[in-house]
């Protein structure tokens, strides 16, 4: 049974990680032949992957289609922003209560690094850091059920997560959202890193609109 599941597992992480990854495109029809063959596994095992990664809402099943990549629309791109808003705001403060010295040493890296990038014009790295910061705040926040709403959020926000950080401009406006969001919680200011993780969000509501008219490029 463990092997099973573990084999189940390799199934879901593998399709997930070429959703998320861009190899498979929104509205991208899955079909349940090549998949088996791709990751040597069941239809049977396959198929209970796609409904799992329904239920996360990475995919979506159409009536007489079978499965694809689900799109996700700007107006929805908007609502999980709002929704982040608040749960990155939670994590920011409980991290702000939690932090660790060498915590607080590793955010002040991952803070450097991120000055660096923008300063070399390194937007895929800066884009990498950011996921880096966003993860590592959820992590010492401590707050699982926040971290883990967070990252199914994240995955289905992929695609338009991809064109902000593309677009031009938006490292050179997110890297003080950011460094703020540090600042606070290595000062141990609950309240201020929530006010800046919610700031921070704001500021992505307010661009993806705009990010959002430019072409889509390939993750």
């Amino acid at each position: 049974m463990g092997e099973d599941n573990g084999s189940d597992r390799a199934v879901v992480a593998g399709i997930r990680e070429a959703i998320l990854t861009g190899e498979f495109v929104p509205n991208q029809r899955l079909v349940e032949a090549d998949l088996s063959e791709r990751f040597a596994a069941s239809r049977a095992r396959v198929r209970a992957a796609l409904l799992e990664l329904t239920n996360e809402g990475l995919v979506e099943r159409v009536q007489n289609r079978g499965a694809r990549v689900r799109a996700v629309r700007l107006e929805e791109a908007i609502e999980i922003s709002e929704v982040r808003m608040v749960l990155e705001g939670l994590c920011a403060a409980k991290a702000a209560t939690r932090i660790t010295e060498a915590e607080s040493e590793e955010l002040e890296r991952i803070g450097e690094n991120m000055r660096e990038a923008v300063a070399s014009g390194d937007v895929l790295g800066y884009s990498r850091l950011n996921e880096r910061l966003h993860r590592r705040v959820r992590e010492i926040s401590g707050q699982h059920t926040a971290a883990t709403v967070l990252e199914r959020l994240r995955a289905q926000n992929v695609r338009h997560q991809f064109r902000l950080a593309m677009h031009p401009g938006r490292p050179t406006v997110s890297l003080p959202e950011h460094l703020a969001i540090i600042d606070a919680i290595r000062a141990h200011d609950a309240e201020a890193a929530e006010a800046a993780a919610r700031a921070h969000l704001r500021s992505v509501i307010r661009t993806l609109p705009e990010a959002a008219r430019r072409p889509a490029e390939p993750a």
